[in-house]
């Protein structure tokens, strides 16, 4: 199904919307397929074929609202769809903030960032890639390492059309693949587990199935032997990985729905300092073959790079039309979600981050969700390694974190260079100058 005939379903579905009465309307379609194959201890475990196909459609008759959805594509479906949601709008109560984005920041050009690239592996291929991935994680301690939760290769590829009633139309391919493991280390009583995968929207730019098993493997097996460690305030540091999740939460409180129900730590924060200085975050919607990359939001309003924060300072929010109504604002093409966040490094690597904390706690895994998004407070279980002198010496588990994200963001230290590019927030390690501690 190409981009064509998803644009054609889309004028199809307007049209139907605009004789039904809907004073405004708009819609998408997509179409995706993807094939899953996963592994363990060397035999083939599942293999997984998808191939999805949908509608949904937003009706407005002025101030009230209707939406529907359908995975039938058929003229009869779209029209029930249709039909279904004008239905809806019709008993809802009106919202003066509803509606489609305004005409004039829709997008006008659309240009191609690089984001189809097809993978057309076999089954039997994906198959010996998965295998070679986990026997490398194997290979890494055969004594210790002999159990496996598997491997797996996951190929992906994808279409949509947006368009509304403002006569904006447009759409894209994308495609995204991935390799993964994941496997135990045991010595004696004590077992571990620890992953690691790769992912990009060009299989050309995935780290090899080897070295994926081989980190995996390594990961689980430096796990082993944890020990406790003194309660008390110390040094942070947040690997890479988990160093996203803590952009992500940032994201979250500067975002519109957070911000208009009152429900951020970060309130009436614009043009104010609520970060280190250290801390300078891009959004860039446009990078090539990136994760989160789209010439337009979910509302069709063209998205443009800006700088979210500055020497710490916010400069924007994240805003869908809605949210910047709700707010007195204009929509900053977010509807969606932020794009591509890019964290501005220090200039360390991993190495000088353990060096410059010195003595402190490296995070490799966290568990639970422990952010309260009114009060920024932070609390969140634990594992990784007591670092000394700025070497690793010991893993640690069982243990709590525990801050406020505004300190937090406050007490950044440094960013470092080992950026893992599998995400939407591009960050390398963060290190926290101080953090409650607390032993399990």
């Amino acid at each position: 199904m190409d981009l064509a005939h998803l644009k054609q379903i889309t004028q199809d579905v307007l049209k139907i919307a605009k004789q039904a009465g809907a004073s405004s309307a708009e819609t998408d379609v997509s179409f995706g397929t993807g094939q899953n194959v996963s592994v363990r201890l060397g035999e083939t475990e599942n293999i997984e074929y998808n191939r999805d196909k949908g509608m949904s459609i937003t009706v407005y008759f002025g101030q009230q609202k209707g939406h529907a959805s359908s995975s039938d594509l058929s003229p009869q479906a779209l029209k029930d769809s249709v039909e279904a949601a004008c239905n809806i709008a019709k008993y809802t109560a009106k919202d003066a903030f509803c509606g489609l984005a305004d005409a004039s920041l829709m997008a006008t050009d659309i240009p191609d960032l690089n984001l189809y690239h097809p993978w057309n592996v076999s089954v039997e291929e994906a198959v010996e890639i998965a295998k070679a991935c986990e026997a490398a994680a194997l290979e890494v301690d055969k004594n210790r390492i002999t159990n496996s939760e598997g491997a797996g290769v996951s190929n992906s590829e994808s279409v949509f059309a947006y368009a509304n009633s403002h006569g904006f139309v447009g759409g894209y391919a994308s495609s995204r693949h991935s390799i993964s493991c994941s496997v135990i280390a045991g010595e004696g009583d004590n077992m571990q587990r620890d992953y690691w995968y790769t992912s990009a929207r060009d299989q050309l730019d995935m780290d090899s199935a080897q070295s994926v098993g081989k980190l995996a493997g390594e990961r689980s097996i430096r796990r082993l032997g944890a020990r406790a460690i003194q309660t008390g305030q110390y040094p942070v540091l947040f690997e890479a990985p988990l160093a996203s999740g803590l952009i992500s939460s940032l994201i979250g409180a500067i975002s519109g729905g957070s911000l208009y129900r009152k429900s951020s730590f970060l309130l009436d924060s614009l043009g104010k300092q609520i970060a280190s200085p250290l801390l300078n975050i891009l959004e860039d919607p446009h990078l090539s073959k990136g994760v989160a990359s789209s010439p337009f939001d979910n509302e069709g309003v063209a998205t443009k790079s800006r700088q979210l924060i500055e020497n710490g300072v916010l400069q924007g929010y994240v805003l869908s039309s809605y949210s910047a109504r709700k707010l007195g604002m204009q929509t900053t093409g977010n509807a969606g979600g932020s794009h591509n966040l890019i964290v501005r490094s220090t200039g360390q690597d991993f190495a000088e981050l353990l060096k410059l904390m010195n003595t402190g706690l490296l995070v490799t895994e966290v568990l639970g969700h422990g952010l309260n998004m009114v009060t920024g407070d932070y609390s969140r279980g634990a594992a990784g390694f007591w670092v000394e002198n700025g070497v690793i010496v010991y893993p640690v588990e069982e243990i709590t974190i525990a801050g406020n994200m505004k300190d937090m963001l406050n007490q950044i230290t440094a960013i470092g260079t080992d950026v893992i590019k599998n995400s939407s927030k591009l960050t390398g390690s963060i290190l926290i100058e101080q953090m409650t501690v607390a032993a399990g």
